[in-house]
């Protein structure tokens, strides 16, 4: 294993964690498995973003999917990312080689966890799965305490005045 393979493997990444590759090329698909791989990261790989709404409802648990923009079709990674976002509180990283002004615009308004631009490196797709687990146990986090507030709230009886 070489230097930049190990320094791959440490760091804060969830090595239980389940991503989905949603790519319609092979051989980008072995490339994103492998660098997932180093990271210890298992992943699943589906061609269309059909096959995706369809296989969300089997797993157990999905962590993460990486989406083509461009996939085979009519409809893209990103109309797909809205219709599944829709429904499940999976995070997405987008990965493309798309990087006109109308298709990053149409991706920030998905939501997306993160935009990778091919070709990219291991560095460059830890980086991006490492801020997407982030952010998404950060806004779980701040899900639970919402609703803790609003628990806390709703049962409070009496109007409390505090004066100094």
């Amino acid at each position: 294993m070489t230097n930049s393979e190990s320094d791959m493997t440490t760091g804060t990444l969830n090595k239980d964690a389940t991503v989905l590759v949603v790519e319609d090329n092979v051989a980008n698909f072995v490339l994103i498995a492998r660098m997932l791989g180093f990271l210890g990261i298992h992943c699943e790989w589906k061609t269309s973003g059909y096959e995706v709404v369809e296989y969300a409802d089997t797993l157990p648990r999905l962590d993460l999917i990486l989406m083509d923009i461009n996939l085979e079709g009519n409809i893209d990674g990103i109309e797909f990312a809205n219709s599944i976002s829709s429904k499940y509180t999976i995070p997405f990283v987008y990965i493309t080689s798309s990087v006109d002004y109308s298709t990053i615009e149409r991706a920030k308004k998905s939501n997306a966890y993160g935009y990778i631009i091919k070709p990219f490196d291991k560095r460059d797709l830890r980086a991006a799965v490492e801020m997407a687990f982030l952010r998404h146990e950060m806004e779980r986090r701040i899900r639970e305490d919402e609703k803790k507030m609003a628990t806390i709230l709703n049962s409070i009886v009496d109007m409390v005045v505090v004066v100094d």
